[in-house]
């Protein structure tokens, strides 16, 4: 398996879905759930072009609604790998919504997915390194690591005390 380091263009994914009236609620909105789902695809996606393995979903965190998105509204998702720890990654979405005809776009979503590398039996794997670049890459890439505490503390497998990237930011 390859594991040279990656930049994170090489992850990126866009992925476009149409709002038809069977993805909506009864004030033809587009239900949360069937949001997550292509979320959860086009993150996905952008995993498993990082890791070059299959990925399984890991968490789910920090889903903003912003906006409501309406039946007939292009939704396109952007995805793509912040960081990469030793077998799971973290893809950045964002959402947005475009009514075609009049034109207007509007971010109507963002969330923040984890992903685990696994082999064909389902064991954990080592993932490739990423190395941002830009500006907004590296910013994305360091509050990985205190997202990441964040997620571990809230699932209790962190203690508050080992979380030193998130201490750092109170103690300064």
């Amino acid at each position: 398996m390859n594991l040279k380091a990656k930049h994170p263009q090489e992850s990126y994914t866009v992925m476009n879905e149409l709002v038809l009236p069977n993805d909506t609620n009864t004030l033809n909105n587009l239900m949360g759930g069937r949001l997550l789902h292509w979320m959860d695809i086009a993150a996905a996606i952008s995993a498993q072009k990082h890791c070059n393995r299959i990925v399984v979903t890991a968490s789910v965190d920090n889903v903003s609604f912003k906006q409501p998105v309406k039946l007939g509204d292009v939704i396109t998702i952007e995805a793509r790998v912040t960081r990469a720890f030793n077998t799971s990654c973290e893809v950045r979405l964002d959402v947005w919504a475009q009514n075609v005809p009049s034109g207007s776009k509007v971010k109507s979503n963002e969330a923040y997915y984890t992903f685990v590398a696994v082999d064909q039996s389902g064991r954990t794997i080592p993932v490739p390194e990423l190395k941002p670049e830009s500006p907004e890459e590296i910013e994305l890439y360091d509050g990985a690591l205190r997202r990441r505490q964040l997620r571990l503390i809230l699932s209790g497998k962190m203690l508050p005390n080992d979380a030193l990237e998130l201490k750092a930011l109170f103690s300064s």
